[in-house]
């Protein structure tokens, strides 16, 4: 987000908001969140003020259903 943000600044080539929301994706959602807000970039989008909590509350929920899994999840 601070890079984007920096880019938008200087008018130069920016990321596009599909790889924003795709490196939210792949874990990436807690340092978004965090990110929008200590650079204040992205707030007045309202999909990404919504859906952004939204893929941090479904990786946590991911991550306490495979922890309290009954099945063994074996990671080698």
């Amino acid at each position: 987000m601070g890079n984007d943000k920096r880019k938008a600044k200087k008018h130069a080539f920016r990321t596009p908001e599909s790889i924003l929301f795709i490196l939210a994706i792949m874990g990436g959602s807690l340092g978004s969140i965090i990110g929008m807000y200590s650079f204040r970039h992205k707030t007045k989008h309202w999909y990404f003020v919504v859906f952004m909590p939204v893929i941090l509350l479904l990786q946590i929920g991911m991550a306490a259903a495979i922890y309290y899994s009954p099945i063994e999840v074996l990671f080698r």
